[in-house]
């Protein structure tokens, strides 16, 4: 009579190409579900014309602060008292509206901060602060 060892004769074995498969699926399906999700500006259109095409960008509008503290909106002078009018004007014309605030390097802190405040009351939202790029 022949003993059995204790010991497990045959190992388990790990069948590679079973979880290859498996994931070669997985790469493809999740590569055409991305191409689904995406959406393609390759197919070629011929769109018809209108007489009243309107594209809308919005407008920037340029606040000057000057080294001597004069206001310029779009190169024309104008005192801070009327400044908040103006850009009231401005933005029923378009509420959209970019302002860019320009001061130079030598005007005071104050007169910057008095201008931005002037032109966040007025109701202007989009408000950046232009700089030069560092080397030039």
């Amino acid at each position: 009579m022949k003993l059995r060892s204790l010991r497990v004769e045959n190992q388990p074995e790990l069948m590679i190409i079973p979880m290859i498969d498996i994931i070669f699926f997985l790469l493809v399906f999740f590569m055409i579900s991305t191409l689904s999700m995406v959406e393609q500006h390759t197919i070629p259109v011929n769109l018809p014309q209108a007489s009243t095409v309107k594209q809308e960008i919005p407008r920037t509008v340029n606040v000057t602060v000057m080294q001597n503290g004069q206001i310029l909106f779009d190169q024309e002078e104008i005192p801070l008292s009327l400044l908040a009018k103006r850009v009231g004007i401005e933005l029923m014309k378009q509420p959209d509206n970019v302002f860019i605030l320009r001061a130079d390097k030598q005007v005071e802190y104050g007169k910057v901060i008095t201008v931005l405040d002037e032109l966040k009351q007025a109701g202007a939202h989009k408000v950046s602060v232009a700089t030069e790029q560092k080397g030039r």
